[in-house]
Formats: structure tokens, C-alpha cells, sequence
């Protein structure tokens, strides 16, 4: 999408259209060239405002809907704005001190991707999106428990002191002595180790008769194994939490758009696959409308930011994802400041 340049337009222009967007962004509405008149700002009447008005629409910023005598930003319009008017209000220190707050609640890594999803959500009025971090932690220690007579809770500590819980379901009759011993060859087996690494390692000494496991014990460490590496692989890429933001008054008027968006999200895949243009462009991306083809239909925006680790490697993408009428000065710099403060998190 080819926006015209800033400079031109006359500095008249500038300001009406800065007015219409922001006016737009915030109510939803088409503006009028009577409320830019009424605001008393431009010191303009009425007939002025709508010459330029008319002028902007024959250059494909704004669009006039039939049903009303007002203006819209269109997604070229939006786009300019974005790119060269937008003043970005930083998050208050409320703001910030409350997303602080609520990342560093202690947990598995999965409830603060999940507090991040609901978080953007609160805070934008629109969806949050978390693209779960492509990497396995590796495994400090691994510990069995019997829960009942055949189920093991499975305590599994990672090096960054992340902690995971599964419950593993046995056979009756297949517990006893076997369970110490499985759980110090486990931990012998997985320091160190992801947990495909480690599966593949025992799998391999098993498979050549290098162990000394019992049989009892060798089952245990077979069935835990398979059942955790199982459960890694079908984790959600994506976790999107707030659709319900979507349906607001505004939206419910043009209910086609928004089953199609909802669609949309329902296809985690694709919508990863679009949150993994961010992470591959390294910084903070904004895609209006029809410039990406999975919201084209739609006519959303996603704003989407990648976060790091200490390192400062890219783990993962985190964003929002609305109507095109995203109050994107306050959105940008919230989606900025979170994904730092995940980053944090993950460590």
C-alpha cells in the first residue's frame, strides 16, 4: 500500500486530516466538516473544511460511507498516519506497574503467556495474541510421586527454575520399588537435556540393552516419556484471548466482517504463520486492513512485536488484533512495553 507523501500536502490538509483520524479512531464514526467547524480549532467554516475535505478523498485518504455525509480514514489513509503523524502516549506508570505486576506472578510459563493474551486484551479493547516461544527448556531434575494406585505425578524442573506438573497414567500393579528407580534414571538422563533430546537418548540406550532397569522400572520411563514428548508437540503455537472484544455496537452492524475475523482466528495456524513475519522482521510490526491476506476479508489490524530473552534472542511474538479503528497512539507503545516486560519473564 503506496501512501502519498506528507509533504504533499499543505499544512491546512495536514491538520483536517489529522483531525478526521483521530476523531475517528476514538468515536468510530465518520467526521463531519460541521464537528471539525464546531470544535473551533481550524477557524475554518464549514464550506472550507469540506473543499478539503473533498480534496483528501480524490487522493485516497479519506472515504466518504453512503450513509453518512462524513469522512473516514481509508487503509492508505491510516497507513499515513501511522507512519508519520502518530504521536505514541507512553503508558502511564499505573499502566506500566500493572503489567509488571500481573507478569510477575510466579507460575508455569504457559499461565504468564496466558496472562499476557488476556492483559493485551484488557488493555486495547480488542484481541490479544501470544505466540508461544519455539524452544524446549532443558531439564534440571525430574521427580516421580505416586498420586494413586496407578497414577505418578511427574515434577519436571527445568534449568531456568521453570517448573511443569503431568500426571502420567500406569497400568495397575506397575508402581512400587520401580518408581525410585526410574526417577533417579530419569534425572540422570535429562540434566542438561530438552525433552526430545533426552527421549531420544533413552530410547536409544533402552533399545541397546545398556540399562540396568528392571522391567517395571524400563515401562515407567517408556510411558512418561512418550506421554510428555506427545504433549509438547501438540501445545498451541498461538494463544488469543478476548474475541468477545470484537463484537462491540460498531462491529455488530457489519456481522459478515466479524464472523470472517472470527474465522480467521479460529485458523491458529495461519495466524501464526502472520505473527512470524514480526519475528522474522525483528521490531514492531503494524499491518492495516487488506496488507495482509489472512485479515483481508476483514478489514482488521494486528499490531505484533516480538520479545526476547536476556540473551536478547527473539523467542517469541506477542500482538493485538482489532478493527482498523485501533486507537493505535496508545496500542503501539502498550503492545512495546509488554512484550519487554515478557521478555523479562522468560528470562
Amino acid at each position: 500500500m503506496n501512501s502519498p507523501p506528507l509533504t504533499d500536502l499543505s499544512d491546512r490538509a495536514r491538520e483536517i486530516f489529522r483531525l478526521v483520524v483521530e476523531g475517528y479512531l476514538e468515536s468510530g464514526v465518520p467526521v463531519g466538516s460541521k464537528t471539525l467547524a464546531g470544535e473551533g480549532a481550524l477557524n475554518l467554516s464549514p464550506a472550507s473544511i469540506r473543499n478539503v475535505l473533498a480534496d483528501l478523498e480524490a487522493r485516497g485518504l479519506l472515504s466518504a460511507p453512503h450513509t453518512s455525509a462524513g469522512r473516514m480514514p481509508t487503509e492508505t489513509g491510516l497507513r499515513l498516519f501511522v507512519d508519520a503523524m502518530m504521536q505514541v502516549a507512553e503508558p502511564t506508570r499505573e499502566e506500566r506497574a500493572a503489567i509488571e505486576q500481573r507478569l510477575s506472578e510466579p507460575g508455569p510459563i504457559e499461565r504468564a503467556l496466558e496472562e499476557t493474551s488476556a492483559l493485551l486484551s484488557d488493555l486495547s479493547g480488542a484481541a490479544g495474541m501470544v505466540m508461544v516461544p519455539r524452544r524446549e527448556p532443558r531439564l534440571a531434575q525430574v521427580s516421580l510421586t505416586t498420586l494413586d494406585a496407578n497414577r505418578v505425578l511427574a515434577v519436571l524442573v527445568g534449568e531456568d527454575g521453570h517448573i511443569e506438573n503431568r500426571v502420567l497414567a500406569l497400568p495397575l500393579g506397575t508402581l512400587g520399588a520401580s518408581l525410585e528407580q526410574a526417577s533417579n534414571f530419569l534425572t540422570a538422563r535429562t540434566a542438561g537435556r530438552t525433552l526430545a533430546e533426552a527421549a531420544q537418548a533413552i530410547a536409544t540406550e533402552i533399545a541397546g540393552g545398556r540399562t540396568a532397569l528392571d522391567e517395571a522400572s524400563r515401562d515407567l520411563v517408556q510411558r512418561g516419556i512418550a506421554v510428555w514428548t506427545e504433549d509438547a508437540a501438540r501445545r498451541p503455537v498461538l494463544i488469543v484471548r478476548g474475541q468477545a472484544n470484537l463484537l462491540d455496537e460498531a462491529a455488530l452492524s457489519d456481522i459478515e466482517r466479524v464472523r470472517s475475523l472470527l474465522d480467521d482466528l479460529e485458523s491458529k495456524q495461519s495466524v501464526a504463520e502472520l505473527l512470524e513475519r514480526a519475528r522474522r522482521a525483528d521490531a514492531m510490526r503494524i499491518f492495516i486492513g487488506s496488507e495482509n491476506r489472512l485479515f483481508s476479508l476483514s478489514g482488521s489490524s494486528v499490531i505484533a512485536s516480538p520479545y526476547r530473552d536476556r540473551e536478547g534472542r527473539v523467542v517469541g511474538v506477542l500482538g493485538v488484533i482489532g478493527p482498523t479503528r485501533l486507537n493505535y497512539a496508545r496500542v503501539v507503545p502498550m503492545v512495546d512495553f509488554t512484550a519487554r516486560s515478557l521478555g523479562k519473564r522468560i528470562g
